[in-house]
């Protein structure tokens, strides 16, 4: 079983997940545009950066409202 990780929104596995799947999808849009491998790699990680950012800030946000 998976450890409980405390916060307002439940947890933060959702939001890995979320993140993986949107670094998933920009690498392969990526490479079917044409760019090399470290050229999508580079996307992909951006992605990931990204959307982990962004459910961070709305978290902390939320928390407000929630707590």
């Amino acid at each position: 079983m998976l450890p409980r990780i405390a916060g307002p929104l439940g947890g933060g596995l959702p939001q890995l997940v979320v993140a993986v799947l949107a670094a998933t999808g920009a690498g392969k849009l990526a490479r079917l545009s044409g760019a090399t491998r470290p050229a999508a790699l580079t996307r992909a990680a951006t992605a990931f950066t990204a959307v982990l950012t962004l459910t961070a800030t709305m978290a902390g946000a939320l928390t407000v409202f929630l707590t």
